[in-house]
């Protein structure tokens, strides 16, 4: 346990953003997974839309640091190209 209370204050923050971030982690998943529900069950327009609110939800979560810019691009980009794909 931290001894200061600048050390204490620290590992308030630290908690803190923590919380945030899985937040915004789990904000990503399930917008990728709601992709990939669509794509499974045959419904291109649904899949269209769930790929344009997902690509949103990625890139705001990638602009925070949360998730390495280029895998939320390949992300993207395997959502796209699976969207594109179907019949």
């Amino acid at each position: 346990m931290a001894n200061s209370a600048s050390a204490r204050k620290r590992a308030r923050q630290a908690d803190v953003r923590r919380a945030h971030n899985m937040s915004l982690r789990t904000t990503a998943r399930t917008a990728i997974k709601n992709v990939e529900k669509a794509i499974v069950a045959g419904d291109k327009a649904a899949a269209e839309a769930a790929l344009s609110l997902s690509s949103s939800t990625i890139d705001r979560v990638a602009a925070k640091g949360i998730l390495h810019r280029n895998a939320a691009n390949r992300h993207k980009s395997r959502l796209a190209q699976a969207v594109k794909a179907m019949q």
